[in-house]
């Protein structure tokens, strides 16, 4: 199950299903189950806040995950800064919501035990949340 919650920042018109199928498919090629997953959009003070107190960072990011999954049953906390997410499009000349379904898709990807860390990690990572955004498919219009 997929929740969807904002804190401190806009509502986005974004639909639990679409998230419900997509981070299920990614976590079935990858061997999972998906579990409880919550979405937790904030601004990027907000994510600094939990940022300093969780991880004891001092700096912006875009991303902050809590994993808890136990075996093959993929659940977590994933607290998304909206402000981080809108300026590395910008930074990227990406569309929001790719950027936005990139976190996303780092973040599930960490709760499967993928990290980024190091180079090599950060290179993988690279590489799953492109093969994870291959996944999507585009409604028709």
């Amino acid at each position: 199950m997929i929740e969807i919650f904002y804190e401190d920042t806009e509502v986005l018109d974004l639909s639990p299903e679409f998230f419900v199928s997509w981070l299920s498919n990614v976590a079935s090629c990858e061997g999972f189950v998906l579990g409880d997953v919550t979405l937790v959009f904030c601004s990027d003070d907000y994510l600094l806040d939990l940022n300093r107190k969780h991880l004891d960072h001092d700096y912006y990011t875009d991303i902050i995950t809590f994993d808890y999954t136990v075996d093959n049953l993929v659940s977590g906390d994933l607290f998304i800064s909206v402000d981080r997410v809108r300026e590395n499009a910008m930074d990227n000349s990406q569309l929001f919501h790719v950027e936005l379904n990139r976190v996303v898709g780092h973040g599930t990807l960490h709760l499967m035990g993928y990290n980024d860390k190091s180079d090599s990690e950060q290179n993988e990572m690279t590489q799953k949340e492109d093969w994870a955004l291959s996944l999507i498919v585009p409604r028709e219009t």
